[in-house]
């Protein structure tokens, strides 16, 4: 079959099932314990394959109308009821959503319509460190709003003083980071919740990445700073349930303190001759298979199983980047606060190192700082082979290829 044309005769299972085989022969190898981003490596064979099991199960069905699938509106009040026992909020408080930008955009979304309610603002800002995910960008393209970024601090983090001053009438939500991607690092939530209170203003947490790995951080003694509902001026919460809660793609949820919040989140529609028309999220149809997987990840695992998987993720943070800033001439980038982190080198040009670590078949991400990576649980078994790898790349280094810096899809 050519890609420009509608085949003309359907074809046998097997010959697609060796089509898409030969598809996949490039793709990345998440399982090896070699790649830092994208999917999230449980180390649990048993896990992946109930989730497939039991997202199979709903693969066909659509959660529309989640009245006409009674299970499906059980496990999304499961999911979000377990996300918010993790942040502190009540049960009701939230929906689940497709991933991370969509929980973002709801959020967003949300700030803008109580913007225009509650203070008739017609043309509200949103209001960042310039480490916010592009997530936040997006959602403010799409959804006409300014989005006014700040510069950081000496220690990566987003600086309260500039974020206040980035504030005026506008201002419909400032964002901070649990943590930020780039660079791993919680920006300080309290004194940037502080600030929106003070000016009625919306503040919303991005924990995408750690809002299913910070609460177990914290419950295994880790230091953790404070950054979900229990800081006074925290409105709402973003928190993927397909990153540090092991489901597979996409799952998130988008969680508020005022469960009233959620309810700007719904488009309600009737004129038309169709009837009411009803939707909590930007989806209409919505794929039931990966909120069944999620629901199943949680009931398996358990407060018990995720503590274990933190556990592991630590101890493979501790092992990276130990071995990293034992090298000479490299160091982790600021002071992670889990278990993300850019690291770089003042003294020769990373990007070469990054050369030679993918020629051994590691795949880590570039920034313009430096390599990026995330650990998961199957990294603390390949913590020793990968640093002497990376300490060999120092010593053996050529010049640069010059590959670009990306995250996310770029045309080519």
């Amino acid at each position: 079959m050519t890609t420009d044309r509608f085949p003309t005769s359907g074809a046998s299972a097997e010959d697609i099932i060796a089509e898409v085989t030969s598809f996949r022969e490039g793709d990345l190898d998440w399982r090896s314990g070699r790649s830092f981003s994208l999917v999230y490596n449980p180390d649990d064979p048993a896990l992946e394959h109930l989730v497939e099991q039991v997202g199979a199960s709903f693969l066909h069905e659509n959660g529309l109308n989640p009245f006409k699938y009674p299970s499906l509106q059980r496990i999304e009040s499961d999911i979000v009821s377990a996300a918010t026992s993790l942040v502190h909020t009540g049960p009701t408080a939230g929906s689940c959503t497709s991933g991370g930008t969509e929980s973002l955009f709801l959020a967003i979304y949300t700030a803008r319509e109580t913007a225009r309610s509650e203070r008739g603002i017609d043309n509200p800002t949103v209001v960042a460190a310039e480490t916010v995910h592009p997530a936040v960008a997006k959602a403010c393209h799409y959804l006409g709003l300014e989005l006014v970024r700040t510069p950081i601090g000496e220690d990566l983090r987003a600086d309260p003083e500039q974020l206040a001053a980035a504030m005026d009438e506008r201002t419909a939500l400032v964002v901070a980071s649990a943590p930020c991607y780039p660079y791993g690092v919680i920006d300080p939530v309290p004194a940037i919740a502080a600030l929106a209170a003070e000016r009625g203003v919306l503040c919303h947490v991005d924990a995408c990445l750690g809002g299913w790995l910070l609460p177990f951080m914290e419950r295994l003694g880790h230091s953790v700073p404070p950054w979900d509902f229990r800081v006074d001026g925290v409105t709402s919460i973003s928190a993927d349930v397909h990153k540090y809660g092991y489901a597979f793609k996409g799952i998130s949820t988008v969680l508020y303190r005022d469960p009233s919040m959620i309810r700007r989140q719904w488009f309600l529609y009737s004129d038309w001759p169709g009837g009411l028309y009803g939707s909590p999220t930007t989806a209409g149809t919505r794929p039931a298979a990966a909120m069944a997987g999620a629901w199943a990840a949680i009931r398996f695992l358990g407060e018990e199983g995720y503590l274990a998987k933190a556990s592991q993720v630590m101890e493979a943070m501790a092992g990276f980047t130990s071995g990293i800033n034992a090298i000479d001439g490299l160091e982790v980038h600021g002071d992670p606060d889990m278990s993300v982190f850019e690291f770089g080198s003042d003294r020769f040009d990373i990007g070469a190192v990054g050369d030679v670590m993918d020629d051994a078949g590691w795949n880590l991400d570039r920034q313009p700082g430096g390599l990026h990576a995330m650990l998961f649980p199957y990294h603390c078994h390949v913590v020793h082979e990968f640093c002497a790898d990376l300490a060999d790349a120092v010593a053996n280094h050529g010049e640069s290829r010059g590959k670009a810096a990306t995250y996310g899809g770029v045309a080519p």
